[in-house]
C-alpha cells in the first residue's frame, strides 16, 4: 500500500501545486516515507519549499517519555528554519506561527482514539488556517486499530486537548477522514485537501489496519512501541487516569495493568464471573514487572497483560474499552475501597477527576463505583453513541 506522503512524493503534479508556495510540516519521528526517510528530507529533496516546521505532543524528535512534558521551540539544525511547539508555551498556531507558511502539511501517524492528542492537534491547525487563510494538506496514513467503533462519545461540556468533539473513545476513522468530520461538525471555511493513501485494507488480516510485513512500525510516541499497543490503547489509556500502572517504565508500555497490591489471578477470574463477553477477541495473562519510571518506579507489581497478536485475536470482537473497564470493575467488586481513581490535573485539567476527563463524562466512573450495576448498564450507555458514530461517520470516509 501507499501512504499520502509518498503519493505526493510520486506525482508531478501534485508537487507542481506546491511549487512557489511556503510549506509548513506538521510531523514527527514517525512522519517517514516507504523507505525510512524522514518526510522533511524528503521533500526538501523533492523541491518543496519548507519554511517551518510544527511538532505535536512529544515533540518532533519524539524525545520525552512522559505526558505533559513540555517541548520548546527550536531551529531545525540541518535545515535552519524555525520548529514550532504545538505543546508547549502554545496548544494552538499562534498568528506569527502562521505567517511563517502558506500552506501546512499534517503527516502524522494517528492511533485512531480520541485521547491521542494528535486529533485534537489537527482541530486546532484547522481552526487556525480557517481564520488566518491557509491551506491545510493531510498526507493521510493508516489507523492502526482499523475500522472498529467503541465507547461512550465525549459529552458536551467536557472538550479538552484529549476530547476535541463529540466522538467515541475509539473512532475508526484516519486522519484525514478526521479532518472532514471537523470541518462539518465545527462548520469551518478551510481549504483542505487529504492526500490519500492507496490500498489501505482495514478489514485485511493479519494487521486490519497496519500494513504488517510492509511498512516498518515506527513510535509516534514513546510508549507507542507496536500494533499490539495501539490496538489496546482505547482502553489501556483509562489507566492513566488511575494508580495502576499502565507499564510506562517497562517494555509493553500500554498493553498491561499492575500495582504491588494487586492479586491478578483473582481480578482475571472475577473478569470471566462478571462479563465473559467482553472478553472475547483477546487473552489475558497474569505478568509480574518493576516499571523503571512512573507510577510504582522500583516496586514489583503483578498485573494483567492483555495479548492481541496471536491466534486468539479477533478484530471484530476484541473491545478494548469494556477489557478495560471490566478489569476495573473487577479490582472494586473485590476490593470495594481500593484507591482506583487518581487525583491529579490531567492535562491540564484542574476540576475534575482524569479518568473523567479521559472519557469525555462521569459515566464509566459511576459505573465502576457503582456495586448494583451490571454489565448490561454500561452496554446501555455506549451502545447507542457506537451506533450514532457509525452512521454519523459513514459520510467522512474514504477507504
Amino acid at each position: 500500500m501507499i501512504f499520502g506522503i509518498d503519493r505526493l512524493l510520486a506525482d508531478p503534479a501534485l508537487l507542481a501545486q506546491l511549487k512557489g508556495r511556503r510549506v509548513a510540516l506538521l510531523a514527527h519521528p514517525a512522519s517517514v516515507t516507504a523507505d525510512l526517510t524522514h518526510s522533511v528530507d524528503a521533500l526538501i529533496a523533492a523541491g518543496v519549499t519548507i519554511s517551518a516546521a510544527f511538532g505535536p505532543q512529544h515533540g518532533m524528535k519524539g524525545d520525552l517519555q512522559d505526558n505533559m512534558m513540555e517541548t520548546p521551540d527550536e531551529t531545525d539544525p540541518v535545515h535552519g528554519f524555525p520548529v514550532f511547539s504545538l505543546y508547549g508555551e502554545v496548544r494552538r498556531p499562534t498568528g506569527q506561527m502562521l505567517s511563517t507558511f502558506d500552506v501546512i502539511l499534517v503527516d502524522l501517524q494517528d492511533l485512531g482514539c480520541r485521547i491521542y492528542t494528535f486529533v485534537t492537534t489537527l482541530l486546532y491547525v484547522l481552526e487556525a488556517a480557517a481564520e488566518h487563510g491557509k491551506s491545510v494538506w493531510v498526507l493521510d496514513r493508516p489507523n492502526p486499530a482499523g475500522r472498529p467503533v467503541e465507547g461512550s462519545a465525549l459529552r458536551p461540556g467536557w472538550e479538552s486537548f484529549v476530547g476535541a468533539g463529540p466522538m467515541p473513545m475509539r473512532h475508526g476513522m484516519t486522519l484525514g477522514e478526521m479532518g472532514r468530520w471537523f470541518i462539518k461538525t465545527f462548520n469551518l471555511d478551510v481549504d483542505y485537501r487529504v492526500i490519500a493513501m492507496e490500498g489501505w485494507q482495514p478489514e485485511q488480516g493479519p494487521g486490519y489496519g497496519w500494513p504488517l510485513g510492509e511498512r516498518s512500525w515506527i513510535n509516534p510516541s514513546p510508549n507507542a512501541p507496536n500494533v499490539s499497543m495501539a490496538r489496546a490503547y482505547a482502553g489501556t489509556v483509562m489507566l492513566e487516569g488511575t494508580t495502576l500502572s499502565e507499564g510506562r517504565g517497562t517494555t509493553r508500555p500500554l498493553e498491561l495493568f499492575g500495582a504491588p497490591d494487586l492479586d491478578a489471578r483473582a481480578i482475571i477470574a472475577g473478569m470471566q464471573a462478571f462479563a465473559p463477553q467482553w472478553l472475547d477477541g483477546c487473552r489475558l495473562r497474569e505478568v509480574w514487572f518493576q516499571p523503571t519510571f512512573h507510577k510504582h518506579a522500583g516496586l514489583l507489581c503483578n498485573g494483567v497483560q492483555i495479548h492481541v497478536d496471536d491466534p486468539g485475536y479477533d478484530h471484530a470482537a476484541f473491545r478494548p474499552w469494556r477489557v478495560q473497564a471490566l478489569a476495573f470493575k473487577a479490582i472494586r467488586r473485590l476490593r470495594a475501597d481500593y484507591d482506583l481513581w487518581r487525583d491529579f490535573p490531567y492535562e491540564y485539567v484542574f476540576d475534575r477527576l482524569a479518568i473523567d476527563v479521559i472519557n469525555g463524562g462521569p459515566a464509566l466512573r459511576d459505573w465502576v463505583d457503582d456495586a448494583g450495576a451490571e454489565a448490561g448498564d454500561l452496554d446501555a450507555v455506549a451502545g447507542p453513541d457506537e451506533r450514532a458514530w457509525e452512521d454519523e461517520r459513514r459520510e467522512f470516509l474514504l477507504y
